[in-house]
């Protein structure tokens, strides 16, 4: 069977999303990952689908289970840091590529390979979820109404109406944008802040008041890349978490379970935060659980002469049918629909992107609003 799309990491609560919103789109999937019983209802409901082990460290197996499937786009889901090996093995199996994004020092590798994909006649986009993804494409359309951009305020804010600890997404990543130094630019400066001690409260729509901190994320390095040249010199990220979550996961910080280096109990060697992982994989949410989530990039320029400040906001609820997933949907559905997008020609640039330099913003917010997303442009609804 020729498939549509290919989904690495489709084990995974992302990899999930993005396969259900293809195949609910009518397309057919190859699910790809190593733990074939977390979709056994995806397999029995869908016709158009197979799944196929995979294991990341062997690009040239990936690179045959590409080739094999006939699919001409990849969405890359797979947790920890392999959109390289991801990349490298879609290059061998001439497919296109998208990812939910990495580090920034992966990023950056990914972007230089632009013309190399060029020649190939390829497109890969990293960062294709929530933030990165959604924030990069509202910055893309403020960015049209500008005539200079001197400084970009960026990031997440998002409750639950259950005051109870869930896992909101990866728990490796929080537990990175919790300790892992963030890079923050400050009048074209590059500076590393430590999270835990640039905390503020702040408000968002839908959300209200919370604490929110500096954290590592790649879009400082993007923004910076494709828009340094009309004056941008100041980009902060900030994470937001409500009270119930944040206390839990400091918690775990402080007793060691977010640890990477190795123990060895009974002749096993594994890490805390691998055991953690699996522990987490456990919990389930409360009957009744919702929640709303806010995405949103601030974004301060000029317009013929005169300052001018677009705040672009994204309301993400918790979707009938898709309640399991919270608002984990905004990462999932917009990879889904970028990747359709590059499926329906709507996307046709070829190179390694950041959403913000090649995903155009109107069809991309019609299709969120399909999803119950709501786009706002300084609190008017554009979507």
């Amino acid at each position: 069977m020729k498939f549509d799309f290919a989904v690495l990491g489709a084990t995974g609560m992302q990899g999930r999303i993005v396969s259900r919103d293809l195949l609910e789109n009518g397309y057919s999937v190859l699910l790809c990952g190593r733990d074939k019983k977390r979709l056994n209802k995806i397999l029995t409901r869908y016709k158009k689908t197979r799944f196929q082990y995979v294991e990341m460290k062997n690009i040239d197996d990936v690179t045959k289970v590409i080739k094999n499937s006939g699919a001409d786009t990849v969405v890359n889901c797979v947790e920890g840091d392999w959109d390289l090996n991801a990349l490298d093995a879609c290059i061998k199996a001439n497919a296109n590529c998208l990812d939910l994004g990495s580090e920034i020092w992966m990023t950056k590798k990914q972007i230089a390979l632009h013309d190399f994909l060029k020649e190939k006649g390829l497109i890969s986009i990293t960062g294709c979820g929530s933030v990165p993804g959604v924030g990069n494409v509202m910055l893309r359309y403020a960015s049209q109404k500008l005539d200079g951009i001197n400084q970009i305020d960026v990031g997440f804010a998002w409750d639950s109406n259950i005051k109870k600890f869930v896992v909101p997404f990866s728990i490796a990543s929080i537990i990175e944008e919790f300790t892992d130094r963030a890079s923050v630019l400050k009048n074209n400066h590059w500076k590393k802040e430590i999270p835990l001690k640039t905390i503020r409260e702040h408000y968002h729509r839908a959300v209200g008041k919370e604490k929110e901190f500096f954290t590592r994320h790649p879009e400082p390095y993007t923004f910076y890349h494709y828009f340094k040249h009309i004056g941008l010199k100041n980009i902060r990220f900030y994470g937001g978490f409500p009270e119930h979550s944040f206390e839990k996961i400091v918690s775990m910080i402080e007793l060691g379970l977010g640890s990477k280096k190795e123990i060895e109990f009974r002749g096993i060697k594994l890490s805390p935060i691998e055991f953690l992982t699996e522990v987490l994989k456990d919990i389930k949410y409360p009957k009744g659980y919702k929640e709303k989530e806010n995405l949103w990039v601030d974004i301060t320029g000029t317009k013929d002469g005169k300052k001018k400040r677009i705040l672009m906001e994204c309301i993400v609820p918790t979707l009938k049918g898709w309640e399991d997933a919270g608002c984990n949907i905004d990462t999932g559905m917009p990879a889904s629909i970028m990747a359709q997008m590059i499926k329906k020609g709507e996307v046709t640039e070829k190179g390694s992107f950041a959403p913000e330099a090649v995903i155009p913003p109107e069809p991309f917010f019609k299709e969120l609003r399909k999803r119950k997303m709501i786009v706002y442009e300084n609190g008017k609804v554009i979507n």
